[in-house]
């Protein structure tokens, strides 16, 4: 690989992460525990370790009521909350006996344990990922920061309803309050405190990923942040780099929205893909011109810098760029 450039000293970083499989995912799944659920209050789904027809229940009754009541009820004035009710109750009406009804209280429990960490566990690496963030953003362009930036703004885009904020701040992760909608106001740039700095819902957007509006949200929303400061900064002045599990909505989304990208694949998923080298860190050269990053863990995010000679996302491998042991450990010989 070619030696790369750093990016510009000043330069600033807006970092924006899918959530849900990126930053958690479901403790188990989510079939088996929803039959699990349903056994407990007296619905015989069958075998609740296996249980693949919940699983395609589940399937049909989500596919169902995207199409009556789109963006999780949101487009027909639902509300997130009575569309997953409804989702639910469909999903097991099949299961329930003549003259039973699904159990209003099983719907209460789903819609629980789904709003908060007791229907998920965290990524491996992201607790510390977001504790490694909260110095880089006290003291950019200086002691363990991997990337030359004066500023560091930290958002999610994620498509789904309005739970997201809440099961991240489950995890004890300081959300800032700072949500997309179609009516924002400029507001200040809160606090270093908070791990993340705003949050782009598709529920709030009308738009999923990989459309293009979604990512152009979060630039809305970087620009109303940095427009009370007294810095003079704007969106223009920032990289923004989105980082995802997602072939197609995350990384082929985000690079279509002019971002640049990296796509975290964990399992190794990409392996199995022609033309992929092997290895834990892989690029791929597309149409003859740019290149597919690609990362195993989240922490191998201090690797990444947006410009080299090439003018394309690179990993970078030059040791005297970073003389720290955390970061040297992670780079190729």
């Amino acid at each position: 690989m070619q030696a790369t450039k750093c990016l510009a000293a000043e330069k600033n970083l807006l970092l924006c992460l899918d959530a849900f499989g990126t930053l958690f995912t479901p403790s188990v799944p989510i079939p088996v525990a929803y039959a699990r659920a349903a056994a407990q209050h007296g619905i015989d789904c069958g075998d609740t370790e296996n249980a693949r027809e919940v699983g395609a229940r589940f399937k049909d009754a989500f596919k169902d009521e995207s199409k009556n009541n789109p963006n999780y009820g949101r487009a027909t004035g639902l509300g997130a909350e009575k569309w997953w009710g409804n989702v639910i109750r469909n999903t097991f009406t099949p299961f329930t006996k003549p003259g039973q009804e699904v159990p209003p209280a099983l719907i209460t429990d789903l819609l629980r344990r789904y709003s908060t960490r007791e229907g998920y566990n965290l990524k491996p690496g992201v607790k510390e990922f977001f504790q490694r963030l909260q110095s880089y953003k006290s003291s950019p362009l200086g002691g363990s920061c991997p990337w030359p930036v004066k500023k560091i703004i930290v958002g999610v885009i994620t498509n789904s309803d309005d739970r997201v904020p809440g099961i991240l701040e489950s995890f004890g992760l300081r959300i800032d309050s700072r949500r997309f909608t179609t009516s924002s106001k400029p507001a200040k740039y809160t606090s270093v405190e908070s791990d993340v700095d705003f949050v782009v819902l598709s529920y709030d957007v009308g738009h999923e990923k990989p459309d293009r509006r979604i990512f152009d949200a979060a630039t809305t929303m970087l620009t109303e942040m940095v427009s009370g400061e007294q810095s003079g900064l704007t969106a223009e002045d920032f990289e923004k780099l989105y980082v995802g599990d997602d072939f197609k909505k995350d990384y082929d989304g985000a690079r279509a929205a002019g971002w640049h990208a990296v796509l975290l694949d964990r399992d190794g998923v990409m392996d199995k893909v022609k033309n992929f080298r092997l290895g834990r860190i892989r690029m791929k050269k597309k149409h003859g011109q740019g290149k597919r990053v690609m990362a195993r863990s989240i922490l191998d995010l201090e690797l990444w810098r947006p410009i080299g000679t090439d003018g394309i996302d690179v990993w970078q491998r030059l040791r005297r760029v970073s003389t720290s042991p955390r970061i040297r450990k992670h780079m190729s010989p």
